[in-house]
């Protein structure tokens, strides 16, 4: 590691003989004390986790692993996103590859995944599913994992084609239920197959939903995830506006639409739904009591 606290990997004579456990508490010195990043990072180098982490801690590292764990504190150190440093992230029960091409998913995310399947629930199958603006591929993803086998068709869209890239690879690894989900390139409701017009059981989104000048956005948020993906106009609502405004087209009759929103859109979400045409219309909160997710159903059905 290197001089401010950790090994240089010049120092040959460190392999073999500096355990996990040394490393480990230089870590989490060199990250003001963060114990958890540190174990995160640790465990990504060291291939252990859970309980062979533990069981691991006496081990000796190579001096590759040194060298590798120094370049990832240093990124860190540096302002990176841990998340992109280690190059992946959990999301509900998938580990999703994430870069600097996609948002980081985050836990607001897995709520409208999670309300999502207990809606499908009382419509009959195969359902017709939409996820515009996919990004990493996380939530059209988690509903592929967790519906049943073959219940389910998935389109997952984005204007970014690096975006879907990112999706592709990660829909590489979910085996067999990759067969349900459809990638396709595009902004919005134009990314889908006219002829699916009106077929859509859900549609889902997590668009861009914050104003331009927001100052409430962290500083590493704005320097490193991908703007396109965060910030929406001057008053954060374009994109669910476009979203909103085509619902009534693309949903069947009864079927829903569920998007995130910003903490402070509740009323604005709420009278684009009605504006639309939708019924229903309600807005769910996060774990924080934060207005989150908007609800809202085409007549009919």
């Amino acid at each position: 590691m290197s001089d401010d606290g950790g090994h240089s990997t010049a120092d040959s004579g460190f392999e073999g003989t500096v355990t996990w456990r040394e490393l480990y508490r230089e870590t989490v010195a060199r990250l003001g004390g963060n114990a958890r990043h540190a174990r995160w990072i640790c465990e990504d180098v060291s291939g252990n986790d859970g309980q062979d982490w533990h069981l691991g801690l006496g081990e000796p590292a190579t001096e590759r692993a040194v060298a590798t764990l120094d370049a990832m504190v240093a990124r860190v150190i540096d302002g990176e996103p841990l998340q992109y440093v280690l190059g992946h992230w959990g999301f509900r029960r998938l580990d999703l590859l994430v870069d600097r091409r996609v948002l980081i998913p985050r836990p607001e995310t897995e709520l409208l995944v999670e309300m999502a399947i207990e809606l499908l629930a009382d419509l009959p199958r195969p359902w017709q599913i939409a996820d515009l603006g996919t990004g990493s591929g996380a939530i059209a993803l988690a509903l592929a994992d967790e519906l049943p086998l073959g219940s389910a068709t998935v389109w997952a869209t984005d204007v970014s084609a690096d975006a879907l890239d990112v999706a592709r690879a990660n829909l590489a690894g979910l085996g067999r239920r990759a067969t349900s989900v459809r990638l396709d390139l595009g902004s919005w409701w134009t990314a889908l197959p006219a002829g699916e017009a009106g077929s859509f059981d859900m549609v889902l989104s997590n668009p861009p939903y914050i104003a331009d000048d927001d100052p409430r956005v962290e500083p590493i948020v704005r320097a490193w995830e991908p703007g396109e993906a965060l910030f929406a106009s001057s008053d954060g609502l374009a994109a669910l506006a476009e979203i909103v405004g085509g619902a009534p087209t693309w949903l069947r009759p009864g079927g829903w639409l569920l998007c995130e929103i910003g903490s402070g859109q509740g009323s604005a979400a709420t009278d684009l739904a009605i504006a639309a045409g939708l019924i229903g219309a309600r807005i769910h909160q996060d774990l924080a009591g934060h207005d989150r997710i908007l609800s809202a159903r085409r007549p009919g059905g």
